[in-house]
């Protein structure tokens, strides 16, 4: 074995890990640790690749299970890797590859073992396998150093301390995916964990004071985006005569473990996927959404979730608060220019939403931003693409625009902005129009395809509460938008009548039979019956507060006036079809007196200058539509879900068996 592990099929027979899983114990001072720890192979990248190195490894770990109370071989090798991780800054100034390379390994082997302790065991029994030490067989000592809460802090220490260089890249990466692991136990837990001893250690005593280091490290690799090495660069230089990448050692090291193995055939060759540009932005994202939906402790509320709250911009001067623990700075600008450009993946979309709902600092800074678009866009792209998302992923693009539209000034500037030839747009050619009208099309164009598949009230409601907050401020509508809305209203009003017919037909047949159930009629009418007042609320809005700045919302109007002939005597609806039909009638009449035959252009310049003379004082003044977003009474039994599926779906770094998990029921698509 040795230096010829080359094939995957030979790991569970490799001498160095019999060794470490069998029932010898090994001292922390052993040379057998340099041994194990010299092995060098293209580093996993993806799920697939780590579901073979598991099912090669799982034997070698069950062994380990088997005989560590009676070793204490894990506590072992955790202690190697804590006094090597005491020198790891300075290695790092030093050029060191050889130290940091094999405590990368060090910290990727308990990385692997962690994950399938933490799979096949409570923490409490967990908790014990790093408390064993070298006693007599069944012994344990119970006063021992808590060596899970020091490799917690250690790896906090190492994410934020450790310089970000090319020798660093991958040792910074299996970090955060370690720690990443010490909070899977959610995974194997139907119900959201509301105690935890990974929570424990996070939430108080020696790890505490690197919460907002730590937060501000994550976000910080999420901005820069590094991209890894080339393969070989983070460890050191091919050897001149070709051997490889395992370094000739001087000392006469074992070549050991994996050398230059290549996963079972698959190699190292990066599957094309965007998470895989930067491993390491992806898994600090991952991580920072992890530790901010947190539950909060029962004597103190969640630490990370407070940091994020908190932090400020640097070019903030004001004072921190001292109410404000962990709070820290850090650069806005850079900040909000990652998040415009990564809003493809979900998880950025979530940080977004993440930092507009609960820090009030981002949340300034974004509504005063000149380049709005650059943010909308990408918003207004997931949810054009809907068939393509998965649902949480077009809730929170959606939550994101009410939490927007709940400012007027976003409101009106958003009609201030005009874009050029919107590529991504399809139903039609949109060569110039305003952001503002852009939304609209986008946010009706999801209403109707949630009317025709989805069928989702919850969509519905803040798709029509985001449209309500816009439309005292609707601005210059483009003519398509103004057809659109009106297009919805029609499409609802055909829904309308068909529920009522199938309600009149269902009670006449129900005369004759009273065996048969009836359909709940009533209450597919009232809900359209909402939706139908929501709509003619924004249109009434827009006419009664921004009348003379949409001719294009009048002339649909008109276009379309026989669509609201029968809402006019409707109980439900009278009250606020004054005013629509109001000035139904006034243009009517206006245009009627300008003769027939008139072209586009004649019938918008009869609405120009017909706006001037309508009196605004018969126009019905009602409350201001403002819809503010709630979040819902326990939100961790949604975003804890939905966090750990894509940490799941990662196509970086982690893998756990499907048969494994119990947390998710709800789609991880």
């Amino acid at each position: 074995m040795g230096s010829n592990s080359s094939r995957i099929g030979d790991l569970p027979k490799n001498e160095y890990l019999k060794k470490l899983s069998g029932a010898e114990s090994v001292s922390e001072n052993d040379p057998f640790w340099n041994q194990l720890l010299s092995f060098s192979f293209p580093a996993p990248t993806s799920s697939t690749e780590l579901k073979l190195l598991e099912e090669a490894t799982i034997s070698v770990c069950r062994s380990l299970v088997e005989n560590n109370p009676r070793t204490g071989n894990l506590g072992a090798l955790i202690k190697v890797f804590l006094s090597r991780t005491k020198e790891l800054k300075l290695s790092a100034e030093c050029q060191n590859h050889i130290f940091i390379w094999q405590t990368h390994n060090a910290l990727f082997i308990i990385c692997c073992l962690l994950k399938v302790f933490i799979c096949q065991m409570s923490e409490e029994e967990l908790q014990l396998h790093f408390t064993y030490e070298e006693k007599s067989p069944g012994n344990y000592s119970s006063d021992s150093e808590d060596l899970l809460e020091e490799l917690l802090c250690c790896l906090m220490q190492l994410i934020t301390d450790i310089p970000l260089l090319d020798i660093t890249y991958e040792i910074s990466v299996e970090a955060i995916s370690t720690m990443v692991v010490f909070l899977s136990c959610q995974l194997f837990h139907k119900e959201v964990l509301r105690q935890s001893i990974s929570h424990k250690y996070l939430m108080r005593g020696p790890c505490l004071p690197y919460t907002s280091k730590l937060v501000k490290t994550l976000l910080y690799n999420f901005i820069r985006q590094e991209k890894p090495p080339p393969p070989g660069t983070h460890v050191f230089p091919q050897q001149s005569d070709g051997g490889g990448l395992l370094y000739g050692l001087a000392s006469g090291v074992a070549t050991g473990l994996w050398t230059v193995f290549t996963l079972g055939g698959v190699g190292s060759k990066a599957t094309a996927s965007p998470e895989l540009s930067s491993p390491l932005a992806n898994q600090s994202l991952l991580l920072l959404l992890v530790l901010a939906n947190l539950t909060d402790a029962s004597d103190a509320p969640n630490p990370y979730r407070q940091a994020i709250m908190s932090f400020k911009n640097t070019q903030d001067s004001s004072p921190f608060p001292s109410s404000i623990p962990h709070a820290f700075q850090i650069n806005f600008n850079s900040l909000y220019t990652a998040l415009c450009e990564q809003q493809t993946s979900d998880q950025a979309t979530l940080l977004l939403y993440t930092l507009l709902h609960q820090n009030s600092n981002i949340r300034t800074y974004m509504l005063a931003r000149t380049d709005m678009e650059n943010l909308v866009l990408p918003i207004l792209e997931i949810l054009y693409h809907v068939e393509e998302r998965n649902s949480h992923h077009v809730y929170m693009a959606l939550i994101i625009l009410l939490i927007l539209t709940e400012d007027d000034g976003f409101n009106r500037s958003i009609h201030e902005v005009i874009l050029k030839n919107i590529t991504w747009y399809s139903e039609r050619v949109l060569t110039e129009i305003s952001l503002g009208s852009l939304l609209i099309l986008v946010v009706i164009r999801t209403i109707q395809y949630n009317m025709t598949r989805t069928r989702d009230k919850y969509l519905h409601t803040n798709c029509l509460a985001a449209l309500a907050n816009m439309s005292a401020q609707f601005r210059s509508l483009h003519q398509y938008a103004a057809q659109r809305i009106i297009s919805l209203f029609s499409l609802l009003s055909k829904k309308h009548n068909k529920v009522l017919e199938q309600a009149t037909q269902s009670l006449r047949g129900s005369l004759s039979s009273n065996d048969v159930p009836l359909p709940d009629y009533a209450q597919d009418l009232n809900v359209i019956e909402e939706v139908i007042r929501m709509m003619l609320e924004i249109i009434n809005s827009c006419l009664t507060n921004s009348l003379h700045h949409n001719p294009n919302l009048v002339y649909a109007l008109l276009y379309k006036r026989d669509l609201f002939e029968q809402f006019r005597t409707h109980p439900s609806f009278q009250d606020i079809m004054q005013n629509i039909d109001l000035v139904i009638t006034f243009f009517s009449s206006r245009l009627l007196q300008a003769g027939a035959e008139l072209s586009v252009e004649r019938v918008l310049e009869i609405i120009k200058q017909g706006v001037i003379a309508l009196p605004k004082d018969r126009l019905k003044k009602f409350p201001e539509l403002k819809f503010k977003y709630v979040e819902e009474e326990q939100p961790e039994e949604f975003f804890i879900p939905y966090v750990w599926s894509l940490v799941y779906n990662s196509a970086v770094g982690l893998y756990w068996n499907p048969q494994d998990i119990q947390l998710f029921t709800m789609d991880s698509d």
